[in-house]
């Protein structure tokens, strides 16, 4: 008997016997959360924070394991081959869900099948800095270099098939600039190369980047949203230089597949209630230019299901796929 076919009938057995009497007792021992990324990143802070809260109310330890590869992949697809008892979950950014399907020619799971959506986390603000050294002022006078100098920058992504990998070479390909694709493990490896100018620029989101701007480090020169940030809106889109250009990126919590409905429910409930909780919204959310999630299970798997199909379109435009 195959793992895969032991599990899913471990799942339909729990699901017989997990009612939603049972489910308000979750969790009943600790649960852990997969950050499929290294510590100190973006999606591991936001994680940390958010298994921190849920800690909190449930009275038990909530456990953040870092399983950083294959640009996320190698974290969902634990997560999707753990038991589906909701006490093994997925917080990862987008891109293994409606990204890597597209950048990889086989991946050892389907995320539309093998994980199961549980809840939004946060809506992130995107933005492109620069190094210091990296030439001219504005996305135009980069674009402009880029033009004359084919290969002479250089752009990081915390690796192969993450939203930045993907979103820089849209804008290469919109921009018809040829720029070359440096990947690390994770963010908090891109940093010290960024402030050094070993690398030219990178695309995350902006509070990423704030504090070093503030200090005069780097240079943060536009946002990768559809429209102005709210919180900068002195800061020009990359559309506006490059237009049709726009990305839309998140955090969210996911299950494997099989996990029962009721706990599902139950873990979608309660990290909708941490993430709009008014003191923790305005001590962590707002300070990093999220926007916390209030997305019902069904809502959230709709989003996911939209952007596949939209990321499809971008990895084809772009370009980009897994070397």
């Amino acid at each position: 008997m195959t793992a895969k076919l032991t599990a899913l009938i471990f799942a339909v057995a729990l699901s017989v016997f997990v009612s939603p009497a049972s489910a308000q007792r979750y969790p009943d021992r600790p649960v852990k959360i997969i950050v499929p990324y290294t510590a100190g990143g973006a999606t591991d802070a936001v994680g940390r924070a958010l298994a921190q809260q849920l800690s909190d109310l449930w009275n038990q330890p909530v456990v953040v394991e870092n399983k950083a590869g294959a640009g996320a992949s190698l974290g969902a697809d634990f997560v999707a081959k753990s038991p589906p008892d909701g006490y093994t979950l997925l917080f990862s950014d987008s891109s293994p869900f409606v990204i890597n399907p597209h950048i990889y020619d086989k991946l050892p799971f389907d995320p539309l099948k093998d994980l199961e959506p549980v809840a939004l986390g946060v809506e992130l603000s995107p933005a492109l800095a620069v190094s210091n050294n990296a030439p001219g002022t504005t996305l135009a006078d980069l674009l402009d270099y880029a033009r004359t100098h084919p290969d002479a920058l250089t752009y990081a992504s915390p690796g192969v098939g993450n939203y930045t990998h993907v979103a820089l070479e849209y804008l290469k390909h919109l921009a018809g600039v040829k720029i070359v694709h440096v990947p690390y493990r994770g963010t908090n490896q891109v940093m010290p190369d960024l402030l050094s100018g070993r690398v030219n620029m990178f695309l995350v989101t902006i509070s990423v980047f704030e504090p070093y701007e503030k200090e005069g480090k780097l240079r943060v020169i536009a946002a990768a949203t559809d429209k102005r940030l709210k919180h900068r809106p002195d800061l020009p889109t990359i559309g506006e230089t490059v237009p049709g250009y726009g990305i839309d990126v998140w955090f969210g919590m996911a299950a494997p597949a099989g996990t029962p409905k009721a706990i599902l429910d139950k873990i979608n409930a309660d990290v909708r209630q941490v993430l709009n909780e008014q003191k923790f919204n305005a001590s962590f959310i707002v300070p990093q230019a999220y926007v916390a999630g209030n997305a019902d299970r069904q809502q959230f798997q709709d989003m996911i299901r939209t952007q596949y199909e939209k990321w499809r379109e971008l990895v084809k435009i772009s370009g980009a796929k897994n070397p």
